[in-house]
């Protein structure tokens, strides 16, 4: 089976780099800063989104589906700065050429890993390979690369099952319910900020983990859609993540499996 690698990102305001580009008062806090930013936004499009290069990334969630094995883990601030974070989430794709798997990854994590990638000086040879690299297989990354937006190495399921047409998209929540699966459990991202300044770290984590599971669960329900699983081989599939999730024994996976129900 070739590896499979679910993720997800959470971010929050880049504080130091708003005030660099702002020349800010010292004296102002990070909350304030964030709300400037914030404000300006709304002048110009109504609502709170950061563009993406402003926004620091805090957790890079991952499940890697490889061999006999799924793992889940977080690779998060403050134990790891930014740039330790994504240049390790690159190295995984440079040591295991997985498929990557995302929901809405091509619209937002992925320019932003670029974006932040670029500003830490990250290397990722193999995520950036189209065909003329070094590698002894680059040429047929020509055919199938992590970039082109309609090849598979990269699989963005919103992008794609909406037809590439953004008022067709739909939310990972409202899609992972409609097919029985939990859908996100106490928090989204616009609470990410506010759990960040209360210190709620670890529910951060756990919140962009269970999102990946609900997209790795989608991602099943496509593959047998598409033919590529058997009801058989998916009906395994689903009993072996409930068992593997059984095993972690942690809260935010029981609250999971309770939501997931029968």
């Amino acid at each position: 089976m070739k590896p499979v690698l679910v993720f997800d990102i959470e971010t929050i305001p880049d504080v130091p780099g708003l005030r660099r580009l702002h020349d800010l008062d010292p004296a102002l806090s990070d909350a304030e800063v964030a709300e400037m930013a914030f404000q300006q936004c709304r002048v110009k499009s109504g609502n709170d989104f950061l563009p993406h290069h402003l926004q620091r990334i805090a957790v890079i969630s991952c499940a890697l589906r490889s061999g006999e094995d799924i793992r889940v883990w977080s690779l998060a601030e403050p134990e790891q700065s930014e740039a330790e974070i994504i240049q390790r989430f690159f190295d995984g794709v440079e040591k295991f050429t997985p498929q990557i798997v995302s929901w809405n990854g091509g619209g937002f994590d992925l320019p932003v890993l670029h974006y932040r990638g670029l500003i830490h000086g990250v290397v990722a040879p193999r995520y950036w390979d189209l065909g003329d690299g070094d590698y002894g297989d680059s040429r047929e990354f020509k055919w199938n690369n992590y970039i082109s937006r309609y090849h598979t190495r990269h699989l963005d399921l919103m992008d794609l099952l909406a037809m590439y047409q953004p008022r067709a998209s739909v939310p990972l929540d409202a899609l992972a319910k409609l097919i029985g699966f939990p859908g996100k459990l106490g928090m989204d991202g616009s609470k990410v900020w506010e759990a960040w300044q209360n210190g709620e770290i670890s529910g951060i984590r756990d919140y962009c983990e269970t999102d990946v599971m609900n997209t790795y669960l989608v991602s099943l329900r496509f593959r047998l859609m598409r033919g590529e699983l058997s009801r058989a081989e998916y009906d395994a599939e689903i009993r072996f993540v409930r068992s593997e999730l059984e095993r972690l024994d942690k809260p935010h996976w029981r609250e999971f499996l309770a939501a997931w129900g029968g």
